[in-house]
């Protein structure tokens, strides 16, 4: 006979009790990894400094003219962008 097979019940039980034991260690690291993941992000939207109330898009060269006014966050806005106050804003716009 083949002598590498459990030759008893409890044998196969304490096989089955590390794969299962060695299962859920897997399992609890991935949780751990995965908290870890979210305290992160949450720590980066605190960090995060705040959205603008307004903004102006910048044309195209280092000091380029203002050619769009946004509110602050706005989607429209392109990548030459900076955040300014109301009258600033304002005055872009006249």
């Amino acid at each position: 006979m083949n002598d590498s097979l459990p030759s008893s019940r409890l044998e196969m039980l304490r096989f089955l009790e590390r794969v299962q034991v060695a299962d859920l260690e897997r399992t609890r690291r991935w949780i751990a990894e995965e908290e870890r993941r979210a305290a992160e992000r949450q720590r980066g939207e605190q960090a995060r400094p705040p959205v603008p109330d307004w903004v102006i898009e910048r044309g195209i060269g280092r000091d380029g003219p203002p050619v769009a006014v946004h509110l602050g966050g706005c989607h429209m806005a392109k990548k030459r962008w900076k955040g300014v106050p109301r009258d600033v804003a304002r005055r872009a716009l006249a």
